[in-house]
């Protein structure tokens, strides 16, 4: 590598190769090599395969992710999802916008779950690009709502399917609480250890998980009544017009009359008042997997646990960015 004496500044430069990586000592191959190693195994891992320091290995890997994101291209989303992370504990977020369309991770930012950091993402975006979302994922959180009624107007506002029964869930596990609470202590152990059968669907259920399963709702009638509610209600999204999809949603509330389930009649009123953001999902238009953003949560808890934990945000925003992108 050459080394030449600046006349203007007095400085002596090397000189730039387009092979090398921003770490003299290694090439971009070398670089991307590393990159493509740390998608599957942790920096810890990789230093110690490669023979390399931690900080090397970290280094090379954000420059091959930075390198994905400029092959990505800047976002112009029709339809994003919109979803908060926990980054540590104490109850600090930060929040991810997907593309829908393309599967991608394409913003991650703020310093809460506030209206001033979801609008950061808009004012980021643009005003041009801005106006062409046509559909937004979210959940029932009301800062996320406002802010995108306010900078995206044309946009519809579709609630995730997955946070609504996360909802109806935790109303049925208050229902296995109150149960186990209410009978007496020979009729308990129908009920105990048994929270993971009932809020799990009955497919991915193992064969004794739906024996033991069977056994509680035989014993048991208002569990028995509120599983196969939390089972129906799943019916909802597969409606192709909203009047069909409000006439389930009537029947299946009314079915809740005289069976003493309190967390259900108020899950009830929660859908009731957000009826419209779940109803979207009725128009053809509006029709988008539904579970791409839980599948990207999922991911970056994954890696996440790898690391134990990570201090570093940009280097975290670069992996939310680049975890969903194809290798280089």
């Amino acid at each position: 590598m050459r080394r030449v004496a600046c006349r203007r500044c007095g400085t002596v430069k090397r000189e730039a190769l387009d092979f090398l990586a921003d770490n003299v000592h290694f090439t971009k191959r070398f670089a991307f090599y590393v990159g493509r190693r740390c998608r599957q195994a942790s920096i810890r891992d990789v230093a110690k395969e490669l023979k390399l320091d931690w900080d090397t290995v970290k280094a090379l890997e954000k420059q091959y992710m930075q390198a994905q994101l400029k092959r990505a291209g800047t976002p112009g989303p029709r339809a994003v999802g919109i979803d908060e992370i926990s980054i540590r504990k104490g109850h600090s977020y930060r929040i991810v916008v997907s593309d829908l369309v393309r599967k991608r991770a394409i913003w991650f930012g703020g310093t809460d779950r506030s209206e001033a950091s979801m609008a950061q993402f808009y004012e980021g975006l643009g005003p041009k690009k801005t106006r062409k979302i046509q559909l937004a994922v979210m959940d029932m959180w009301k800062p996320f709502c406002n802010v995108t009624k306010d900078k995206a107007p044309q946009a519809a506002i579709l609630f995730d399917k997955f946070h609504i029964m996360r909802h109806l869930g935790e109303a049925l596990d208050k229902v296995r609480k109150a149960e186990y609470a209410r009978v007496n202590g020979k009729n308990r152990r129908f009920i105990k250890g048994q929270k993971y059968n009932l809020l799990s669907r009955y497919e991915n259920l193992t064969l004794e998980g739906k024996r033991s399963l069977k056994i509680l709702l035989a014993a048991n009638k208002r569990l028995n009544t509120a599983y196969i509610l939390k089972e129906a209600f799943g019916q909802l999204w597969d409606y192709g017009r909203e009047g069909w999809a409000r006439r389930f949603f009537e029947n299946w509330r009314a079915s809740l009359k005289w069976q003493r389930l309190g967390p259900y009649e108020r899950f009830a009123d929660m859908i009731d008042r957000h009826w419209d953001g779940i109803a979207a999902y009725c128009k053809p238009e509006n029709k988008v997997s539904l579970g791409f953003v839980e599948g990207l949560n999922n991911k970056i808890r994954v890696f996440q646990r790898r690391a134990y934990g990570l201090r570093d945000e940009e280097y975290l925003r670069l992996k939310v960015l680049t975890c969903m992108l194809p290798a280089l």
